[in-house]
């Protein structure tokens, strides 16, 4: 039977859609705006589509719309990280990159991988996405700021603008890290994933809102590896024959905003949480360097973050696992051997 795919090109301000049924290849261009995916659902009715498997790139915000427009009419939506569409893309020898050609590739990409089915998180989750997300732009803004007023000498009215700037965007951060602790409050599970999140040490309230703003339900993954995939934690093996050796470093190929924000919990884990430092004295101990250890420090906070949401339990130092080590769906699965371990760089 032939399967009806819907390849979705997301910009900023419009969506490429590429429409394949069997032999058909249909494109249209839409305005990426509510209104837009509305006009995406009419277009599909008119072709007498009543069920289409759409697929898209992972783009931050810009495609929540039309996607979560997609689910709730009842298609099947997946949303894939954009480093498969690109490794597909070579395989194909694609040498074109147009919004309408790529929305052809995704199409295609579709119809053969048949992607993992997207589901949408929780309207509470989606607003404190949209909280957390904001927060980290208010900071970027602030750092920014701050470095311009350190760049050197200006005139005393654009130092006061700055000076001014950086008071206001300190109370507009203020203001919504209040949001967010408020919210995660109101609503019950997200209060006790957060309750669980925090006893671990080295995981403060503003890491544990952006775990759970970035990874929605963590349970929903297969085990704690998948987590650490997802985040770009897993160690890449790069060697070929008898002379290639290269050092493994963190595959980077997942969400960018969990790394970074992991980095100095991982430091703080390091130093006071029992579990971590003596995972991390092991590897110091094998010769790994400082930096390689930090990595694995924050890909074992996500384990340990993995494991107490699991089993809705807090944090215990003194735990030890029943499944072994190298088990897939142990919880606290630890960092394995030192010779896996990646470096960050």
């Amino acid at each position: 039977m032939t399967r009806t795919v819907l390849g979705i090109d997301i910009a900023k301000e419009t969506v490429a859609v590429a429409l394949l049924d069997g032999t058909r290849l249909e494109p249209a261009t839409f305005p990426n705006t509510p209104e837009g995916a509305v006009k995406v659902l009419n277009w599909l009715h008119k072709r007498k589509v009543a069920h289409v498997h759409a697929c898209m790139e992972a783009t931050g915000t810009y495609g929540e719309v039309l996607a979560l427009a997609l689910h709730e009419a009842g298609h099947t939506v997946s949303v894939v990280n954009p480093a498969r569409i690109a490794a597909y893309a070579k395989s194909q020898l694609a040498r074109n990159k147009t919004d309408a050609l790529d929305a052809q590739l995704i199409a295609r990409f579709c119809l053969k991988e048949e992607p993992p089915v997207w589901t949408p998180p929780a309207p509470q989750v989606r607003d404190l996405r949209a909280l957390v997300r904001y927060l980290e732009d208010l900071q970027a803004m602030r750092q920014a700021e701050a470095n311009r007023l350190q760049a050197g000498t200006h005139p005393e009215a654009v130092q006061q603008a700055l000076h001014d700037h950086l008071a206001f965007l300190d109370q507009q951060i203020a203001q919504v890290h209040t949001q967010i602790a408020a919210h995660i409050d109101q609503h019950p599970e997200l209060r006790r994933q957060r309750d669980l999140l925090v006893s671990i040490k080295g995981i403060g309230e503003r890491t544990a809102a952006l775990l759970l703003a970035e990874l929605g339900d963590m349970t929903a993954f297969a085990n704690a590896r998948a987590v650490a995939a997802y985040a770009g934690l897993t160690p890449r093996q790069f060697s070929s024959g008898s002379s290639v050796r290269k050092r493994t470093r963190l595959s980077k190929l997942g969400n960018a905003t969990i790394r970074k924000a992991l980095f100095f919990p991982a430091i703080v884990a390091k130093q006071h949480n029992p579990i971590v430092h003596a995972f991390c004295a092991r590897l110091l101990a094998a010769g790994k360097s400082p930096m390689a250890v930090v990595g694995a420090a924050m890909r074992k906070l996500i384990h340990l973050a993995y494991g107490v949401l699991k089993t809705g339990k807090p944090f215990d130092p003194n735990h030890q696992p029943s499944l072994p080590a190298d088990h897939p769906s142990s919880p606290l699965t630890p960092l394995d051997r030192p010779d896996q371990v990646p470096a960050l760089a």
